[in-house]
C-alpha cells in the first residue's frame, strides 16, 4: 500500500508537470516536457557524457568519506573516551564547524589550485563533524555498568573496549557516517559547480550558462537519485554487517 501511494505521487507530479507544459503556463525554454526531458536523457546516457560526470563526483566522494571516516572516527573515539584530551582541540573543531566548507573553496583555490585537493577537502570538512559528533556521542553513551559487568568477568581493558564498548557505540558511528554520507554527496556537487571541469554540479552548471533546460533537469533527478542509492545501498550493507541490530536507524 504505501509503495502505491508513492508511485501515486510521482504519477501526479509527472501530470501536472506535463500539463503545464502541454498548456504553455511556462515556456518550453523554462520549463521543457516530462518526454523532453526523458529524450534529452537518452541522449546523454548513449553518449556517456552523464555516466562519465557522474563516476567523477562518485570517486570524488568515496575517496573523501574515507578520509573523513578515518580522522573522524579517532577523534572522536578519543573525545569519547579521554573527554579531557579535547581541551586541546575542542575549540579549534567547534570554531570550524560553524565555518561553512564552500566559503573556504577561493582560499582552497589560492592554496591547492582548481584541482582534486579542494575539493576533497571540501568533501572531508563537509562530513567530519556529523561522524565526529555521532562517534563521540557513542562513546559517551556506553552504559558504565556493562562495563563494571565485563571487568568483573575478568576482561582486560582491550577486551572492554572491542567486546562491550564498541557495540554499545557502534548504530551511533554508523548513523554519523550515513548522515555524513548525504552532506559529503551535497556538499560536492556544489564544490563542482564553483570550482571544477568535470562532475555532476560542473555538468548542471554547464547546462545553464549553455540553457539546456532539459540538462539542467536531468542533472538534478540524478544528482537526486543517485544520492538516494548510496543511502539505500550503503544502510543495506551495514545492515547485513550488524545482522540488522538497529533496524529503527536505517528505515
Amino acid at each position: 500500500m504505501k509503495k502505491i501511494k508513492q508511485i501515486s505521487v510521482v504519477a501526479a507530479i509527472l501530470l501536472a508537470w506535463q500539463i503545464a507544459a502541454q498548456t504553455g503556463l511556462w515556456s518550453e525554454f523554462v520549463l521543457p516536457s516530462p518526454g523532453s526531458v526523458f529524450a534529452a536523457f537518452l541522449i546523454m546516457l548513449e553518449s556517456g557524457e552523464l555516466l562519465g560526470h557522474v563516476l567523477v563526483s562518485a570517486k570524488r566522494v568515496f575517496i573523501g568519506f574515507a578520509i573523513a571516516s578515518f580522522i573522524a572516527t579517532a577523534l572522536g573515539t578519543l573525545a569519547g573516551l579521554r573527554p579531557r584530551a579535547t581541551g586541546y582541540y575542542e575549540h579549534i573543531l567547534e570554531f570550524l564547524r560553524h565555518v561553512p566548507p564552500l566559503s573556504l573553496i577561493p582560499l582552497l583555490i589560492i592554496w591547492f589550485g582548481i584541482g582534486e585537493t579542494s575539493r576533497i577537502i571540501i568533501i572531508v570538512l563537509t562530513m567530519f563533524f556529523p561522524v565526529y559528533m555521532n562517534v563521540k556521542k557513542g562513546f559517551l553513551s556506553c552504559d558504565a555498568k556493562l562495563v563494571e559487568v565485563g571487568k568483573s568477568l575478568g576482561f582486560t581493558g582491550f577486551q572492554n573496549f572491542y567486546r562491550i564498548v564498541v557495540p554499545q557505540a557502534l548504530p551511533n558511528i554508523l548513523v554519523g557516517m550515513r548522515i555524513g554520507m548525504g552532506y559529503a554527496w551535497r556538499a560536492i556537487i556544489g564544490a563542482e559547480m564553483i570550482a571544477a571541469a568535470s562532475g555532476l554540479g560542473f555538468f548542471v552548471w554547464q547546462a545553464r550558462q549553455m540553457a539546456r533546460s532539459s540538462a539542467v533537469i536531468v542533472g538534478i533527478i540524478t544528482i537526486g537519485i543517485i544520492g538516494i542509492l548510496f543511502d539505500k545501498l550503503f544502510s543495506l550493507a551495514l545492515k547485513k554487517a550488524i545482522r540488522g541490530g538497529i533496524d529503527d536507524s536505517w528505515r
